[in-house]
């Protein structure tokens, strides 16, 4: 592999995890499946979360978004290591978020997460979360009402 690929494969990579968190912060549950495998797994292990395939990412994100009155999430790049058609990687996260029955709270996670190259580009062929710190101290701040007609 020429170091040209290896730059443009990071680049891909990292732009597809830019595109994970831009997905799921507009919840846009069809964009966020498409960004994986068709066999592709997400994983929340602490909150009992498996979901495997498209249709079950995209359904699966449904049913969490729905619990949520408001989510910040914010990527921190990691590391990416690339072997070939597949590459592994850490992404580190800090989300704020209130969910509708009262719970709040600032977490901090890593994603692990193993890609593979697909004909569409790179793709999540796992994405596993795994919770660092966790506060569910009631948040100071709120977010505004949504502009008219949302």
């Amino acid at each position: 592999m020429s170091d040209f690929q290896a730059i443009a494969d990071r680049v891909e990579i990292d732009a597809l995890r830019g595109e994970f968190t831009d997905a799921v912060m507009m919840r846009d549950r069809a964009r966020l499946a498409s960004l994986f495998t068709p066999d592709g797994v997400m994983r929340i292990p602490e909150a009992g979360v498996k979901l495997t395939g498209r249709e079950e990412i995209r359904t699966g994100g449904e049913r969490l978004q729905a619990q949520w009155d408001f989510f910040v999430q914010n990527t921190h790049p990691g590391i990416i290591r690339i072997d070939g058609d597949t590459a592994s990687g850490r992404a580190y996260m800090q989300e704020i978020v209130s969910l509708r029955n009262g719970q709040q709270g600032v977490n901090y996670a890593v994603y692990h997460d193993r890609y593979r190259r697909t004909p569409d580009g790179w793709r999540f062929a796992e994405r596993a979360y795994e919770i660092r710190y966790l506060d569910t101290t009631p948040l100071a701040g709120h977010a505004p009402p949504p502009p008219p007609g949302e």
